[in-house]
């Protein structure tokens, strides 16, 4: 009879991958002011797409899905980003990070 050699391979530790989805964590949150965003956003009765496209014109290259993530709070926003961001949606900065109330008119629901 033949005798056989198995090779006892270590199991390897599953990594993500850098590209994998990031499960929501309640209170994992990487910026404060995504959900102001999403409201003043649909205040002015804009998609993402036509945030992006205004950004765009701006100087800042960016599309509807990083729009989604900083309104869902899974993408940090720099404070150039969130300059931008206020400049667009015409409100102030302070206004963004709940310093100060946001006016009636950028908060109106449609």
């Amino acid at each position: 009879m033949r005798k056989q050699f198995f090779r006892i391979v270590p199991a390897r530790s599953k990594r993500p991958s850098k590209y994998a989805r990031r499960a929501y964590q309640p209170g994992a949150e990487l910026n404060g002011v995504g959900a102001l965003v999403r409201r003043v956003r649909k205040a002015h009765g804009w998609t993402q797409d036509n945030l992006a496209g205004q950004c765009a014109r701006r100087g800042w290259d960016i599309d509807h899905l990083l729009i989604a993530k900083i309104e869902t709070c899974v993408r940090a926003v720099s404070d150039f980003e969130l300059k931008l961001l206020c400049e667009v949606l015409g409100v102030f900065p302070d206004e963004m990070l709940g310093f100060r109330a946001l006016p009636a008119r950028a908060s109106k629901k449609k």
